[in-house]
């Protein structure tokens, strides 16, 4: 089959009219022409001419080999190891593809037509590059020589209508009783960290939470690649950061844009993932008055990922660890952890209060902790809030004991009452 298609594609390509842009049904027609012109006594059968055919269209105009796992809407991740190993992920579980690419420069033309899309420069000068595809999915290259095996692409794919925080507890992900405190305080403007390993939800999380967002607020996300889905804010501004290239383009950092974002009257500022000496500027935007902020960080645990925040912190800034630990205590109010089980689920592991400082250390105050029974896994109820200030500035603070009469209703523990 490999070899017809080349066969095919080798035919069409050599009739194409090049003076004019032909469009996709122009091409579909001659592909159609061709193949049964190449195909005539041959022993593929329908089924199988019509993949042939499909596979020649996706080389000329789509992403070759990945375009059918990009169609898919079962697949989550695709994986490209070199030309011939391609790998996906569906329902959790990893599968090999039965496709490859033709060849190396063949990948690089794919490569090129992805980041063209998006002003976007991968080269031997930038072997490495972050970018997305037209449906927002996020794209990870690294290029041969610095991929040993030739060039790697990772798509993180994400669904076209995101889940809303009704289907994540519907999957599981986390109780009602939890994502309706969690809304009573993203509406109050408490600031929200969502931390997690790689592939455990966090940016799926955040669209979730950020549905609590009153439309009437200005939000300005901050993304490396845009991934976030954010609906129901009319008053939205989204920012991407970009590359430098060989043009003499200067490179716009995220440490660029939370700065410039913090000049264009903000209610609310989103950054999609912390990871570096960003988070210095992302804390001070959050101790400056500006309440509400989400963003995920990649890490093990709630209580790691205040050490992370720190070695973070510390990329971009030299200061005293006490004066972190302050700005960090000062300005995250809440982390949510996410987690991947041994059964592929990804569920919220822990809900943590962060509660000042202490002894030069900061205090946590979990809420919610997933823990294990009999029937299941089961996120179970720790304490009440101890911070209910910003409840009570918002309005919410009537809201939130209703919640905790209903809580109790329902046969969660007993929380104490703090303020």
């Amino acid at each position: 089959m490999d070899e017809a298609c080349a066969i095919i594609r080798e035919r069409v390509l050599g009739q194409m009219d090049l003076s004019r842009d032909m469009s996709d049904e122009e091409i579909e027609a001659l592909i159609g022409e061709t193949a049964s012109s190449a195909l005539q006594g041959s022993a593929f059968g329908l089924r199988e001419r019509i993949r042939i055919e499909r596979q020649v269209f996706n080389s000329l105009r789509k992403l070759d080999a990945l375009q059918e796992l990009i169609d898919d809407p079962e697949v989550s991740e695709v994986m490209v190891n070199g030309p011939q190993k391609i790998f996906y992920e569906k329902g959790g579980r990893v599968c090999a593809w039965n496709q490859g690419f033709a060849s190396e420069e063949k990948m690089q033309d794919v490569i090129q037509q992805i980041v063209g899309r998006h002003n976007r420069v991968v080269n031997l000068s930038n072997p490495i590059v972050d970018t997305r595809l037209a449906d927002g999915s996020r794209v990870n290259i690294v290029l041969s020589p610095i991929a040993l095996d030739g060039s790697a692409i990772t798509i993180r794919k994400f669904p076209k209508h995101p889940l809303d925080m009704e289907a994540l507890i519907c999957r599981g992900a986390i109780s009602r009783e939890a994502a309706e405190l969690l809304a009573l305080l993203v509406a109050a403007r408490y600031s929200i960290l969502v931390s997690g390993g790689t592939s455990s939800g966090k940016t799926t999380f955040l669209n979730a939470l950020s549905q609590y967002i009153p439309e009437e607020e200005r939000v300005i996300t901050i993304e490396d690649s845009a991934e976030l889905q954010i609906f129901g804010v009319k008053n939205l501004v989204r920012l991407e950061t970009r590359n430098a290239n060989m043009e003499g383009v200067m490179p716009v950092t995220i440490r660029d844009l939370i700065r410039t974002a913090l000049r264009m009257r903000p209610d609310r500022i989103l950054v999609g993932e912390c990871r570096g000496a960003e988070a210095f500027d992302m804390l001070q935007a959050l101790n400056t008055g500006h309440d509400g902020g989400l963003s995920t960080a990649h890490g093990n645990s709630a209580t790691d990922i205040l050490g992370r925040l720190e070695m973070m912190v510390l990329m971009g800034m030299e200061l005293p660890l006490t004066a972190i630990r302050q700005q960090i205590a000062s300005g995250i109010d809440l982390i949510v952890h996410l987690g991947r089980l041994s059964d592929k689920s990804r569920r919220v592991v822990e809900i943590t209060e962060i509660d000042g400082m202490e002894g030069g250390e900061i205090r946590v105050h979990p809420l919610y902790r997933l823990a294990q029974t009999e029937d299941g896994w089961r996120l179970e109820a720790k304490d009440a809030l101890l911070h209910t200030e910003k409840l009570a500035q918002a309005g919410l603070a009537e809201a939130y004991e209703e919640w905790r009469g209903r809580g109790e209703a329902h046969g969660l523990p007993q929380l104490s009452a703090h303020t």
